[in-house]
């Protein structure tokens, strides 16, 4: 199935404090985003009803980024999988990449 979902390109999405929350997971650093990057799966990072999960978008990547020890590459990614995985017309998803890369590029 892992290796399906790798071909053909779907996105998962992941809550990481959600799962926290809703302890599918004891520890954040149980999340599995590094080895569905690892798979070459397209992970995303959400947030899931942030008020009650305790967390918005950006505090589940340094949930993650922290515990995870993700490098930037993989941060990056997880940004890129963000549009690269959703609904948005194909030159929205381009300006969006676009960005990423600007922001990446002038670490």
């Amino acid at each position: 199935m892992v290796r399906r979902i790798a071909e053909e390109g779907l996105t998962l999405t992941v809550c990481p404090l959600s799962n926290l929350r809703l302890c599918v997971i004891k520890d954040i650093g149980e999340s599995p985003v590094r080895k569905m990057l690892d798979l070459g799966l397209k992970a995303t990072v959400n947030s899931d009803d942030p008020a009650y999960f305790g967390g918005y978008i950006n505090d589940n990547f340094r949930a993650i980024a922290d515990a995870l020890d993700l490098t930037e590459a993989e941060i990056v990614k997880l940004a890129e999988n963000s549009f690269t995985g959703s609904f948005l017309p194909m030159a929205d998803q381009i300006q969006h990449l676009a960005e990423i890369a600007e922001v990446a590029g002038g670490r």
